[in-house]
């Protein structure tokens, strides 16, 4: 009983500790031999792991805060091991240079999110990511997001969000009025009109912060690479294209941009969550990854995922397919093995269902057992139906430079060309620094 209560003394006093630096910043002095810290260890002096922890999901800090203090309490047990952790949580807009100066500063956090899609490939040819093929949480993913993680033959990561996305719609309102998902251009100017001639808003701008204005790029790209131009990517990335191939995107940037709500740069990610929970917007140009934000605002709304129309081509109108937020092993750890432990943890076999439907994230793995949630329903049926691509690999320079292009261009500061020629600077940026 009394070696008991000195377990929990020890996890209240870790969770304590967790609870005040979700946003810090420092450095880990841990000590621990990584060649020893994998090992079963149940009597004597517990080892101390100080481990840095790099996660740029802020909204969900109390879920992580949660799964990190049952990770320690495991160690503990299991391994006597007393893990300390510092969990820093910057928000999206900020993340990459944060990381980006970490990392070529040799100040690497342990464990890291990156994006699959946009950070994998740099990241792992400048040498920044472990090799974690070996690792008993690959066996578990499924068949069809392994690819995702997957670089140069290795597993590199381990995936938290698979997306099926293009944007949000307000379910009732849609359904009251008689609506449907539009499958063009011209259909979604009509249920604009519809909307409006009801005194509803038809969309709920959030653009305060960059990342969100950039989701209109993937979209774009994505269907107008897997319908008229198919090569767009591959020739950017050898300065053989130009973003002016894509300016019929500001179609439906211009229909969105015009029939918002007020007050467009001063609306966090956050604040249109809880706009569009409101019913104060019948549709954002967002993904599923904040349904657990709007279901907090608005328990019971109900809400879908449709593809968003770019052009009058209902063939291009179609669901994003991507795995985004992923979690990193840094190989310059002085804590290797602990760091291998919480990345495998992620996908434990009792304990990860729980965290991903608390997350209200997609499931992944072999051991997620529980049901899909309605809107992820929604996107798989126009999935099965062959309505979907593979969000298209455009670095994260230029999805950062598009971002505040489109911040720019709906403050009338930028023009379309002005977008679009800085566009192509980025990515001939990119190209350099990439050769």
């Amino acid at each position: 009983m009394k070696n008991k209560w000195k377990l929990l003394l020890s996890a209240i006093l870790v969770v304590g500790l967790l609870a005040g630096c979700g946003s810090g910043g420092g450095s880990s002095s841990g000590s621990a031999n990584s060649g020893d810290s994998g090992k079963t260890d149940t009597g004597g002096k517990a080892q101390t792991v100080n481990l840095k922890v790099f996660i740029a999901q802020p909204r969900f800090k109390e879920q992580y805060d949660k799964y990190i203090a049952d990770f320690i309490a495991k160690q503990k047990a299991e391994k006597n091991i007393d893990v300390k952790v510092q969990l820093e949580m910057p928000n999206a807009d900020n993340a990459p240079q944060i990381l980006k100066t970490r990392l070529a500063s040799n100040d690497a956090p342990d464990v890291f999110s990156l994006h699959a899609v946009n950070e994998v490939p740099t990241f792992y040819k400048a040498g920044y990511l472990e090799d974690l093929s070996s690792q008993p949480f690959v066996d578990k993913l499924l068949d069809s997001v392994k690819p995702s993680v997957t670089y140069d033959d290795k597993v590199v990561a381990v995936p938290l969000e698979t997306l099926s996305w293009g944007y949000l719609y307000n379910k009732q309102i849609f359904s009251d009025l008689g609506l449907t998902p539009p499958a063009t251009l011209t259909e979604m100017k009509a249920v604009v009109e519809k909307l409006k001639e009801n005194n509803i808003t038809p969309f709920v701008l959030s653009y305060q912060e960059a990342w969100i204005p950039q989701l209109f790029l993937p979209l774009a790209v994505g269907a107008l690479t897997e319908t008229d131009n198919p090569d767009f990517v591959d020739r950017m990335y050898s300065n053989n294209g130009s973003f002016s191939e894509m300016k019929s995107m500001f179609e439906i940037i211009d229909l969105v941009n015009a029939n918002g709500t007020d007050k467009a740069l001063e609306v966090s990610g956050d604040d249109g969550a809880a706009a569009f929970a409101a019913g104060k917007g019948a549709m954002w140009i967002q993904g599923p990854w904040y349904a657990e934000t709007i279901l907090k605002s608005n328990p019971d709304l109900d809400f879908g995922v449709a593809p968003l129309p770019i052009n009058d081509n209902p063939n291009a109108t179609l669901i994003n397919l991507s795995t985004s937020t992923s979690l990193a092993v840094s190989p310059t750890s002085k804590n290797k093995e602990v760091a291998l432990d919480l990345v495998n943890y992620i996908l434990d076999e009792n304990d990860s269902n729980e965290f991903f439907q608390s997350l209200k994230f997609n499931p992944l793995a072999t051991v997620h057992t529980f049901e899909s949630y309605p809107w992820v329903n929604d996107a798989t049926e126009y999935v099965k139906a062959g309505k979907s691509y593979q969000d298209p690999r455009i670095p994260q320079a230029v999805k950062d430079e598009v971002g505040k292009g489109l911040q720019s261009y709906f403050a009338k500061q930028m023009s379309q060309e002005d977008v679009l020629n800085a566009l192509d600077k980025a990515w001939k940026d990119f190209n350099k620094v990439n050769k």
